[in-house]
């Protein structure tokens, strides 16, 4: 099956594209039994890079660094999106969603007012690689009722540009709309494919908080050059209307932007609130089981 066919693509208008404000160094941790993975976003520039709250980067060819997987365990508050590019999980939640991750899928879910699920490999040997990334949800938002998506890889909308592909998991593109939109945080969710040299343009609202995060190969932002494995949190210029990036040969990153909310965040762990007071809640209700179908 091919990916969702489109009307023919149109370019991207950029004439005073942003520059890199600051580059990241993610920081090696692990999560859930035990993966192993490094933690891009940190909690220290969830102000900065509002709505978003979390980006994990994962890989590995080690069985052992992943095999574990992710357990039951709550959200409430805020989405995931989890986007794989490499190896197979298994999603169950308290609700009785359940779906296969696979080669170039993405997993959307709204944790809402409170969900249990886990996501455990389905392989015990080769290469596990992806991205799971937290989307805020608005105050008024955050008590929705819970909602899941599996997105298949043939689902999600490419273009094509030159030596360039593109794959719009959210937001839009070259006049093509993605697999998902959301109206309030309006984020945009790209990953971009150099197959070799060559230099890709996006349109960005001037008041959304943007980054790159280059897994393979190197890219070049201006006068910056941003290498694999780093994130490059692109300045809020005023007058600035995009983004280009250029590179010498082949390459991949991940765009992200989104507008902000401009809310108090208030987290513990798997909880997202505004207030501490609404963590307290989210805890009571999580231990007295309301986090799943026979909540009342």
């Amino acid at each position: 099956m091919a990916n969702p066919a489109q009307p023919p693509s149109r370019p991207e208008q950029t004439s005073r594209p942003r520059s890199v404000e600051r580059l990241i160094t993610g920081v090696p941790t692990s999560d859930g039994a035990g993966v192993k993975l490094t933690r891009v976003l940190t909690q220290d520039l969830q102000k900065r890079l509002d709505p978003f709250l979390m980006l994990d980067a994962f890989g590995s060819d080690e069985a052992d660094d992943y095999i574990r997987g992710f357990p039951d365990h709550p959200h409430r508050g805020f989405e995931t999106i989890t986007y794989m590019l490499a190896g197979r999980m298994r999603h169950r939640d308290s609700y009785g969603n359940e779906g296969l991750l696979q080669n170039g899928g993405v997993q959307w879910m709204t944790a809402g007012r409170g969900v249990v699920h886990s996501e455990l490999p389905e392989q015990e040997s080769g290469r596990m690689e992806g991205f799971q990334l937290w989307l805020n949800l608005p105050a008024q938002d955050k008590m929705v009722p819970a909602w899941y998506r599996d997105i298949q890889s043939p689902e999600i909308p490419e273009v094509r540009t030159g030596d360039i592909l593109i794959r719009i998991i959210a937001g839009a593109s070259h006049g093509v709309e993605g697999a998902m939109q959301r109206t309030v945080t309006e984020p945009l969710y790209l990953d971009v494919h150099f197959e070799g040299p060559g230099t890709f343009r996006q349109s960005l609202p001037a008041d959304a908080n943007a980054f790159i995060y280059v897994y393979r190969g190197n890219l070049q932002v201006g006068e910056d050059l941003v290498q694999e494995q780093r994130m490059a949190i692109l300045r809020n210029d005023p007058g600035a209307d995009g983004v280009v990036v250029h590179s010498e040969g082949p390459a991949r990153m991940l765009l992200i932007a989104g507008q902000p909310l401009r809310e108090p965040i208030a987290q513990h762990g798997p909880f997202v609130m505004n207030t501490r007071q609404e963590l307290i809640e989210a805890f009571e209700d999580f231990q007295a089981g309301k986090f799943g179908t026979n909540a009342k």
